[in-house]
C-alpha cells in the first residue's frame, strides 16, 4: 500500500511533464460507446499543462474528436514504475506558429511536406482530470522494498498516487 498526494495547479502540470513530455503516449478517443486507443507522440506541454499532438486531417482520431471531444491520455513506464491517465477534451486546430515551436526531424516521417504539409493539423488536449501512480524512491530502491518484503512477508510502502488536476 502507498501514499496518496493529490496534485493541483503547477504542482499537477509538472508531474504530467514528469512522466509524458516528449514520450509516446496512448491516445484514446470516442465514437459513441467505442473506444479507439493509438499510440501517438506527445509533441510538447504547455505551462497550463495543454498537450499537442501532430495528426492528420483526414484520420479516424480527428473524425472522433470532431464527434466527441472528450479524449483520455494514457503513458506507461514499466522500467520506471509510473503511470499516468488524463481525462481531457480535445480539438483541432491549424495554427503555423505553434506548430513551428513543436515541429522536429522526426514529425517528417508523417508529414512529408514538413510544416506547411496540408495534411498537417494539431490536436490540442486540455486535461480535466488525471490520475498518476508513481515510486517514492528509485527504480533499485524500489526492487530492493520489493524483495525485501517478498522475504518477510511484509509489502513494501514505495508506492505514491495521486489525483491531477491542472
Amino acid at each position: 500500500m502507498g501514499d496518496v498526494m493529490n496534485l493541483s495547479g503547477a504542482d499537477a502540470v509538472e508531474k504530467i511533464k514528469k512522466l509524458a513530455e516528449s514520450k509516446t503516449i496512448m491516445f484514446c478517443s470516442f465514437t459513441g460507446q467505442q473506444m479507439t486507443t493509438r499510440p501517438m507522440h506527445v509533441q510538447g506541454i504547455d505551462e497550463d499543462g495543454t498537450c499537442w499532438f501532430f495528426s492528420d486531417k483526414d484520420s479516424d482520431k480527428n473524425q472522433h474528436i470532431t464527434a466527441n471531444p472528450k479524449v483520455q491520455l494514457i503513458y506507461a513506464d514499466n522500467s520506471g514504475y509510473e503511470y499516468l491517465s488524463i481525462e481531457g477534451t480535445a480539438s483541432i486546430e491549424h495554427d503555423p506558429l505553434k506548430i513551428a515551436s513543436l515541429w522536429s526531424d522526426w514529425a517528417k516521417n508523417w508529414f512529408q511536406g514538413g510544416q506547411s504539409d496540408p495534411n498537417l493539423t494539431l490536436l490540442r488536449v486540455q486535461p480535466e482530470d488525471g490520475h498518476y501512480w508513481d515510486t517514492k524512491n528509485n527504480k533499485v530502491v524500489s526492487l530492493m522494498k520489493i524483495a525485501v518484503g517478498a522475504l518477510t512477508g511484509k509489502p513494501a510502502d514505495d508506492g505514491l498516487e495521486g489525483d491531477l488536476k491542472p
